[in-house]
């Protein structure tokens, strides 16, 4: 076996620990995304969204208002909305305070099936002027905007949705998902600290929808019937803190908005990473950060009001049996950063002649709230009553008399679950979708096949995984012998994967490999909260050494560190987030890592680069599902430990090991669920080998759901006359691997035949 001084020929001495090698891998990641990141908000400043009018910013247009609607999942068809519905009972009429220009009713209206809007209608007594969405922050009740006693006032004491109806517009005040975590959970498994509109964020994320898009979807559902109610009435949105970045989104992707009020919510988004996840947004810094979607509203009237947003420390606190919400806070944007978003979002106005249809407000003093809302209502073309003094009249603010009181929680209650159920009503529906949208797949022949797959292939690496680019600087290997046994060498090694992240793997070589000869290779991926030293450990539980099995078989092994490093918690977690907004995922990164793996194992002399295997357990299981379907350098893959019906495991709120009740929030992917559950991931893996091993006691699924999942795989195989490329092995054990079938099914794929000579010459050494 070709050696230099202890370490591995061709490679650099690598120091005499690791220690710490885990630390400067994260830190390497996060320092390549934020630079990423950083490039991709400074290439905004060459966007064409910012040039004068043409066919190239009108396409420009298109593109990221089309981009824009799929990441907020803006794609289920309202249900027509006729009229508002006003809620009342024998107890209760909806009649919730009058005042003598306008009336205020508790209403809902219909958006989306089973789903429905609710909150306050002011209805002015004279014949509507214009029309508004008033939308408050996740924690403001309507009733506080509405300026009605016992409306939380956090940062609304100036009742804009009063003020608005005074000056006679038609307002409808909708109720935006709190942050609370009241029903986040099932309480017949597990209920979670999750804010409530993470919870809703989890499962609608990989349904292709969004929390954000869903409220965006309620004002839509307005400008409907107001467009039909009111025809010929300008029709604005007003939003402060989450509802300003609702009101954003939803004049960005609807040109029947003629004028939007965004207060506490317009920023620089240098910090993507820091915010609550229920603000992940797929792609949000290629060409949707705020002032990109301020050029989707130009030239139509934007007033951006630099009031603080609200503070939000974190979740709700973990405390006994409720746990698992993501971390991020909210802090208020400084002044400058909203300067310098208005500034680049000001290019487009002025490129298209009305500069003065953006404005930018910075509140100073008592009554500075009247400047914002005075805009806003003059591009309406109203003028809000007169004031007196500093601040508006008392009497034009508040309602006279209150008439009734509105059970806020079951309203908020009601909107939560009609999201949830929603949501979890598009999971059977899913497979349909994944049906339509391969179903240009070629089946004639295993050769048509592999042409055509090619083209899912890449939809899945660019529009699911993230394509991130593959580095051509140096692997500068290092290693070192780190232990000798009869039947192979173990060594660390050291690749350098970019520059500034350095990847650690275990190389075991087998003794007795032939001058010329080239062994096939298996790379062992360790799960969550793993380290590449747990496949070696014949002690471990759940890795039984397989990786030093293998190498006594007579396999190359190489076991490589991924990042999601159990231990380290949020710092690998959060990458996820930084990812996604650059259209990316952790998986986008660990790609680049195994294709830089696979570039260098196949460049040593001894190892077969057309057999080298996948097998992983857990994580690496979700790795084995995902990068070889990717990487085609991959001969063959196995799922241990992971292999599911993956949307139902993701999405369900009644799986009692749902995704929906744990910790790993970064284990969502975007609309996952209309293109790839893991049939379908394992079509990409086809026609390559690819088996499934399955613990009968393994938490992680239950065998009717495995078995379910994978019988459309084996149907997959055989339809192509391949069927002895598959299989799947149940076996009496848990979470763990067995090393049976599996080693077997390795055998016969990469062709390894003769290993027990092998090993028993080598054990004779």
């Amino acid at each position: 076996m070709p050696e230099e001084a202890g370490r591995l020929a061709g490679t650099a001495p690598l120091a005499a620990t690791t220690s710490g090698i885990d630390d400067l891998l994260l830190a390497g990641l996060r320092e390549l995304l934020d630079q990423e990141l950083e490039k991709a908000i400074r290439q905004r400043e060459r966007s064409v969204l910012f040039t004068g009018p043409g066919t190239a910013r009108d396409a420009a247009v298109l593109a990221h208002r089309r981009q824009l609607c799929r990441s907020l999942g803006l794609r289920d068809a309202r249900v027509p909305c006729d009229a508002l519905e006003f809620v009342a009972t024998t107890k209760a009429p909806s009649l919730v305070a009058e005042h003598p220009a306008y009336e205020v009713h508790a209403v809902r209206w219909p958006v989306l099936p089973g789903v429905t809007g609710e909150g306050l209608f002011l209805r002015p007594r004279r014949p509507a002027a214009a029309c508004v969405v008033a939308l408050p922050d996740a924690d403001q009740s309507p009733e506080a905007l509405a300026g009605l006693e016992g409306g939380a006032a956090q940062a609304c004491a100036y009742p804009v949705a009063g003020r608005l109806a005074a000056a006679g517009c038609a307002v409808v005040v909708p109720v935006v998902i709190d942050r609370d975590d009241t029903w986040s959970g099932n309480p017949r498994i597990r209920m979670t600290n999750q804010p409530h509109r993470e919870y809703i964020y989890r499962m609608a994320y990989e349904m292709g929808r969004h929390i954000l898009g869903y409220e965006v979807q309620k004002v839509l559902a307005l400008v409907d019937w107001w467009e039909k109610e009111h025809p010929g009435l300008a029709v604005g949105v007003y939003g402060y803190g989450e509802g300003g970045l609702v009101a954003l989104c939803a004049a960005a992707a609807d040109e029947r908005i003629a004028a939007a009020l965004v207060s506490g919510a317009f920023q620089y988004r240098a910090s993507v990473g820091e915010e609550p996840i229920y603000r992940n947004v797929w792609r949000r810094c290629r060409g949707l950060t705020d002032a990109e979607l301020a050029a989707l509203i130009a030239p139509r009237a934007l007033i951006i009001e630099a009031r603080p947003g609200p503070t939000v420390d974190g979740p709700p606190p973990a405390r006994a049996g409720r746990s698992g919400a993501a971390p991020g806070r909210l802090r208020p944007a400084l002044l400058d950063e909203v300067e310098r978003e208005a500034a680049l979002a000001r290019r487009a106005y002025a490129a298209l002649g009305a500069p003065e249809r953006l404005a930018l407000v910075v509140p100073d003093g008592p009554g500075a709230e009247e400047e914002a809302l005075a805009r806003l209502v003059a591009a309406l073309g109203v003028s809000l009553p007169a004031s007196e003094g500093a601040a508006p009249p008392a009497g034009a603010a508040q309602p006279a008399r209150a008439v009734a009181r509105v059970d806020a929680r079951a309203r908020m209650e009601r909107q939560f679950r009609e999201l949830c159920d929603f949501t979890q009503r598009l999971v059977p529906g899913s497979a349909k979708e994944r049906d339509a949208f391969w179903a240009e797949l070629d089946m004639s022949s295993v050769q048509a096949y592999a042409r055509s797959i090619e083209r899912y292939r890449a939809y899945f690496w660019d529009e699911v995984i993230g394509r991130c680019p593959v580095p051509d600087t140096p692997l500068a290997p290092q290693s070192r012998l780190a232990e000798s046994r009869h039947a192979y060498d173990l060594y660390e090694v050291v690749l350098h994967i970019w520059p500034q992240v350095p990847n650690l793997g275990f190389l075991l070589v087998p003794k007795g490999i032939a001058e010329g000869e080239k062994r096939p290779a298996v790379v062992c991926q360790h799960g969550l909260g793993g380290y590449p030293h747990a496949t070696l450990d014949e002690g471990n539980k759940a890795y039984h050494g397989f990786a030093r099995r293998l190498a006594e078989r007579g396999y190359v092994v190489y076991a490589p560190q991924n990042p999601y490093i159990g231990p380290k918690g949020d710092a690998f977690r959060v990458l996820q987030f930084k990812a996604n907004a650059l259209g990316w995922s952790l998986f986008s990164l660990i790609a680049v890592q195994h294709k830089r793996i696979l570039q260098w194992l196949g460049s040593l002399p001894f190892v077969d680069g057309a057999r080298i295997g996948f097998y992983g357990l857990s994580y690496g299981g979700k790795t084995a599902m995902r990068i070889p379907a990717l990487l085609p350098e991959y001969a063959l893959s196995i799922c241990s430990g992971d292999f599911n019906e993956w949307i139902y495991k993701t999405v369900s709120t009644e799986f009692r090991t749902s995704y929906m009740f744990t910790g790993e929030y970064e284990i969502f992917e975007f609309d996952l669920a209309s293109t790839f559950n893991y049939a379908e991931m394992a079509r990409l893996i086809c026609p390559r080998p690819f088996m499934v091993e399955r613990g009968r006691f393994d938490p992680c699924g239950d065998d009717e759901w495995v078995a379910f999942e994978y019988a459309k795989v084996r149907r997959h195989y055989a339809d192509l006359g391949i069927a002895e490329r598959t299989e799947i092995e149940f076996f009496q054990g848990g979470h763990e691997i067995h090393g049976v079938g599996t080693f077997a099914f390795l055998d016969r794929h990469l062709g390894w035949a003769g290993k027990e000579e092998k090993v028993a010459g080598a054990a004779g050494d």
